[in-house]
């Protein structure tokens, strides 16, 4: 369900003379990935319409947890990615921080109209994580497997240079990680092919980014 997109170009690689240009430049790159994740956004919708069910997962479904639960880890990976796209120094990190936001909204577009389409809600009854078996226990603070505190979000948020970029990268490799494991429980439960095709490729998608987050985390330290 995710369509891989790259953002190769920064905005930092536009040339420029004067300060002026430079922040120019940098608006613009921010306008055009705003507009990809809209498109990405709307893709997603687009493809989670593509097949007609017989059968719809129900309220309490594994289904219908796992496209909410991951709605919301995905959201925040959207944001994570975002501001390194737009602020971090190192050109790879940009690039990653792009692709990521996304591809991430693109699933995001995807799993809201599976809700729909099952004639369920966005939010549901069920408490977060209990459609994975002792899901409810890797629950912590209100937070999912991999996800960041308010507190690191902060810190992110007001970081700059290299500490943004080695800030995004730890961040992002948590992040990854436990959406990979969310992905294989759904995988182990599920037999709806649209989820299943989508959490396999949401797993693969966020496994070969793991590798390019831990190589570039690599270069940048060393």
């Amino acid at each position: 369900m995710t369509a891989p997109a790259t953002l190769d170009g920064s905005p930092d690689e536009t040339p420029v003379t004067e300060h002026g240009d430079r922040r120019s430049a940098r608006r613009f790159g921010t306008v055009v990935v705003a507009a990809a994740v809209v498109v990405g956004l709307l893709l997603g919708y687009a493809g989670g319409l593509l097949t007609p069910r017989l059968t719809r997962p129900g309220d309490a479904s594994v289904e219908a947890g796992f496209a909410r639960d991951m709605t919301t880890h995905h959201a925040q990976a959207v944001e994570m990615g975002l501001i390194a796209f737009q602020r971090g120094t190192d050109q790879e990190v940009r690039s990653i921080g792009g692709d990521i936001a996304l591809s991430q909204q693109g699933d995001i577009g995807a799993m809201q109209t599976w809700l729909r389409s099952w004639g369920l809600d966005p939010t549901g009854s069920q408490p977060r994580m209990a459609w994975m078996p002792d899901g409810t226990d890797m629950v912590r603070n209100g937070l999912m497997p991999g996800m960041a505190t308010p507190e690191q979000m902060a810190q992110l948020r007001a970081a700059q240079g290299k500490e943004l970029d080695v800030l995004f990268l730890d961040l992002m490799i948590d992040h990854h990680i436990g959406g990979v494991h969310m992905a294989d429980a759904l995988l182990d439960a599920s037999d709806e092919p649209d989820v299943v095709r989508a959490a396999q490729t949401m797993k693969n998608t966020q496994q070969t980014e793991l590798v390019n987050l831990r190589n570039a985390l690599d270069r940048i330290k060393g």
